[in-house]
């Protein structure tokens, strides 16, 4: 990473801290409406150093691999195609699966945060799936915080010798319950309860979403693992362009 990728990073999570943290919150997909103006723009601030390193690293990926580009867009169609598909949970919510472990597992936090920002723009547009106002708030909990921790399981339990469907069925699955637990604080945050305050809203947001998020969490897992058995069958030669299978020497060495 040259000094300038450096400093515009190190720049872009000042202005983060500056107009971020400070704020006091109102930000599921959340749809437009549901968040006060200041968490909007703070979550909004929070996501700006994450997806300026993912245009980074999308960069950096193509130039040296342009085979990736046919990977990565599936990575995106995978992710759009699943959280579009948005299932009634209770008192009038809905859930649905993210979509963002298998790029995440793929190519890493950064670049998903690129992606799902993508399709969070495409969804708010085009089928009112969430907003424009809240984007930057479900961008940080489905393309940021649940990619980190898929991203973060994956190589977990990679270094633990896991078996890789089990580490990707664990990945994919957790990554998807996470997103949930910080939508869950974002809305209750701008949200608390008169009762109990905060703990209080997001525990009965994470009893909500639950109830249908789940089971949900389980399925995207196992579609994901088959999924990623189909690449290795068929795009063996870009998964191993792109680091995720060893090639032939490595594997004998």
């Amino acid at each position: 990473m040259t000094k300038l990728e450096k400093r515009l990073i190190a720049f872009s999570a000042a202005f983060a801290l500056m107009f971020g943290v400070t704020q006091t919150v109102s930000a599921m997909h959340i749809a437009e409406g549901f968040l006060s103006p200041g968490w909007c723009i703070g979550w909004g601030a929070v996501c700006i150093p994450f997806l300026i390193a993912g245009v980074l690293r999308i960069k950096r990926t193509v130039f040296r691999h342009r085979k990736s580009l046919i990977l990565l867009a599936m990575a995106g169609a995978y992710a759009f195609i699943l959280s579009a598909l948005k299932i009634p949970s209770i008192n009038g919510s809905s859930s649905h699966p993210t979509g963002t472990g298998m790029a995440a597992i793929l190519f890493g936090p950064a670049a998903t945060a690129v992606l799902g920002l993508i399709v969070l723009l495409f969804q708010a547009t085009l089928l009112a799936h969430g907003g424009l106002s809240t984007l930057g708030a479900n961008t940080f909990s489905m393309a940021i915080a649940g990619p980190l921790v898929s991203w973060g399981i994956y190589k977990l339990c990679k270094k633990c010798r896991v078996n890789r469907l089990v580490s990707i069925f664990l990945a994919a699955g957790l990554g998807d319950l996470f997103t949930y637990c910080v939508t869950s604080f974002q809305l209750a945050f701008d949200h608390p309860s008169e009762a109990g305050g905060v703990m209080a809203s997001a525990a009965e947001f994470l009893g909500v979403f639950a109830v249908t998020q789940v089971p949900l969490a389980i399925v995207e897992g196992l579609l994901t693992v088959v999924v990623m058995m189909g690449l290795e069958a068929y795009a063996k030669p870009e998964l191993t362009e792109i680091g995720y299978l060893k090639s032939s020497k490595e594997a004998q060495a």
